[in-house]
């Protein structure tokens, strides 16, 4: 695999370019080059929904507009990542193949429009798709502008099409070889569903089948596959002409995407990127969102342990959110900056230049309808390449993480599927991100990882809500705190196999040995109730008081483990709520309820200073206020980061400080410093 250093060395800072749009308009598109020069942008990524520009008629090629816009941009230097317009099909492909467009669970099949309305199995779709990107690696493989493959965009959906019902049913018979397994595997003996031949397996329906879970993760399962063969069969022949230039496609998490586990594109994607729409400046605060991002960055980091790409950010505001908030000043800065600090190797717009109609004509832009670069966005995206600039040492630096938090894709459909024990919300998203919280706002960096990734790296693992267990995972675990690490788990963990069957014998399941708990039963509290938390006398962590309990309580029995708190009332008062299992050389901690988050700071802030978890700046930080870092092989970089609406001052400690954005980097920082409201400092100290 070609990696991000062979490819590039600087900081990329571009944009989602169309100038497909804007062909009527040579003066606009001249204007474009002066306009992306002035605001230092190095790269653009060209060609995302191009497919009718490129291809009008089937078999009718047009390359010259395409042509003119690379040759220009490699005359004043500025690179491309060339795009494969997957992501939207001609109205022509539509009229003449109606195959191609996707069949909805209803089985109803879609009319031609929107995006991503094309079926992945489709043999016609798969055909046009290899046509269509053989010409451009042909034609563009070797251009001196091309630095990369943009592949399509944001893939997502599915289809239910007879192609796809037949591939469904192949992919399940090679997992299960036999119906026997299928059905127990399934436990289709649950309303006599028993399946007695191949042909009666089909995809999930709201007319038909949706209550068999076993059934509804395998076609969760499916999807990702196919999708992820239908981005290799893209890339292969961009891989024909030249193997060197690197591929990627923008994954999201927008609105809490979920339906693809995105840790199956590792091995095939040589460079991951995502698009990130954050709602700054909302009723949760700056310091949850800012928290929220960066779980997401670390997410994308993780996957594959290298810097990532964020391909697509607003410059301004969206056109897509409840309230399309404009950034307050500075905020744009510190938003890029914390991609960068997070691994990013690149900060890219959505959008370069406006729309002038259609659904992302007040979506936010570099460039806005006024169509010059007098405005104050146009101001951020230049301040931001300035400051991109000076980091050409920060490409391809690493984050050094003692701690991982598991977010884990299938786990998170299973308990979306699960059925109680509160089905107004179980909250798994949430939950997660309240564990992760603590450690951000510390400054500690976390990897974000699924649970198949190695343990044995990390000095503290959580693993919250960890209801589905895969098999291997509970023995892993044993060994990584037998060997001395510190793990974390919580209420509704160890529920249910790969397949969503309950283990049997007692819950936490694969999780009990390790824990030191049996889990009886579990209570689910309406909303407007509480019981509490009560710390016991002398604990080990030495916390104290009482903590609000909701939602959810675990009604546990002691096995190896101690509590460490107990409940306060309700009939299972003084019954253990939090525990601790020593286990071998290390320790396991079981959350028994639902808390809110000063419970999880207190206790985290507790683990990480039992474990000497090394923050980025030793000492306390304003609330509000974080810093995360970088490193390569002699310097450190840190990203102080103000999520707050007033200045505030931190204290340096006693090492050798410079500041890059300030054209100081070889000026020594006084040791106590200033952050301005919504703003960032980068310092950079040697190892």
């Amino acid at each position: 695999m070609t990696t991000i250093e062979s490819t590039w060395n600087q900081m990329l800072h571009g944009a989602d370019y169309n100038p497909e749009q804007w062909q009527h308009r040579p003066d606009i598109l001249e204007e474009d080059i002066r306009l992306m020069k002035l605001a230092k942008c190095n790269v653009m990524s060209v060609g995302i929904f191009s497919w009718v520009a490129l291809e009008p008629e089937e078999g009718v090629y047009n390359f010259e507009w395409l042509d003119r816009i690379l040759d220009n941009f490699a005359a004043n230097g500025i690179s491309a990542l060339l795009a494969t317009p997957s992501g939207a099909r001609p109205a022509w492909m539509s009229a003449k193949y109606p195959e191609v467009l996707r069949v909805e669970a209803n089985r109803v099949r879609n009319l031609h429009g929107f995006r991503h309305n094309h079926c992945f199995t489709s043999p016609v779709y798969r055909e046009k798709v290899d046509i269509m990107n053989t010409k451009l690696a042909e034609r563009y493989g070797e251009h001196p502008a091309v630095i990369g493959w943009h592949i399509s965009n944001e893939y997502g959906g599915e289809c239910h099409c007879d192609y796809c019902q037949d591939a469904f049913r192949t992919w399940v018979q090679n997992k299960y070889t036999t119906l026997d397994t299928l059905n127990e595997a399934w436990w289709t003996n649950f309303w006599s569903h028993t399946y007695t031949d191949w042909s009666q397996v089909e995809s999930p329906a709201p007319h038909g089948e949706t209550q068999v879970h076993g059934m509804n993760l395998d076609w969760r399962r499916f999807v990702t596959d196919q999708t992820v063969d239908f981005c290799r069969h893209e890339i292969e022949p961009l891989r024909k002409i030249n193997r060197l230039l690197p591929v990627t496609t923008n994954f999201m998490f927008t609105g809490n995407f979920d339906g693809l586990n995105y840790w199956k594109f590792a091995d095939l994607l040589d460079v991951l990127s995502w698009d990130s729409y954050p709602t700054w400046h909302d009723q949760a605060g700056d310091e949850v969102q800012g928290a929220s991002i960066a779980f997401m960055h670390d997410i994308v980091r993780s996957i594959k342990q290298k810097p990532f790409l964020l391909m697509e950010s607003t410059p301004s505001l969206t056109n897509w959110q409840e309230v399309s908030k404009n950034k307050r000043p500075n905020m744009h800065m510190l938003s890029s900056l914390q991609a960068v600090a997070h691994g990013s190797d690149s900060v890219q717009y959505f959008q370069w230049r406006k729309s002038r109609g259609s659904s992302e004509k007040f979506h936010g832009a570099v460039v806005d309808h006024v169509g010059h670069e007098h405005t104050r966005v146009f101001k951020d995206v230049q301040d931001v390449g300035q400051a991109l600039s000076s980091m050409q040492d920060i490409v391809g630096s690493h984050v050094n993480a003692e701690v991982a938090v598991i977010y884990d894709w299938e786990n998170r459909w299973a308990i979306k599927d699960s059925q109680g024990p509160r089905n107004i919300g179980m909250k798994y998203d949430e939950t997660v991100l309240n564990c992760y919280r603590p450690f951000w706002e510390r400054g500690i960096p976390v990897d974000v990882i699924d649970m198949d990734q190695d343990l044995s790296k990390y000095k503290i693992v959580v693993a919250p809500m960890l209801y589905l267990v895969r098999e291997g995972v509970g023995e892993r675990m044993e060994q990584f705190v037998e060997a001395g690490g510190t793990l974390v788990s919580t209420y509704w963990s160890g529920i249910v196999n790969e397949t969503d069957l309950c283990f049997l014998g007692g819950f936490p399941g694969p999780l009990r040995n390790v824990l030191g708990i049996w889990s009886e039963e579990i209570d689910g509290l309406h909303d407007h109730e509480r019981n509490h938390l009560k710390m016991s006398d002398n604990n080990e962590l030495q916390m104290q008081g009482t903590y609000d309990v909701k939602e959810l309580c675990d009604l546990i029995h002691l096995e190896s483990a101690q509590a460490l708190a107990v409940y306060g009332n309700d009939f299972y008062a003084d019954r253990p709520a939090l525990t601790v299992n020593t286990f071998g050389a290390g320790e396991a901690y079981y959350i028994a309820a639902r808390t809110d988050y000063d419970f999880l700071d207190a206790f985290i802030g507790k683990l990480t200073d039992r474990q000497e978890i090394k923050r980025t700046l030793a000492g306390n930080l304003p609330k509000g206020v974080t810093a995360h870092s970088r490193m390569n092989e002699k310097d450190e970089f840190l990203f102080i980061q103000n999520y707050t609406s007033a200045a505030q001052s931190i204290s340096l400690d006693q090492q050798t400080y410079y500041d890059l954005l300030e054209d100081q980097e070889h000026v020594e920082l006084p040791k106590e410093i200033e952050i301005p409201a919504y703003g960032i400092r980068v310092l950079k100290r040697s190892l």
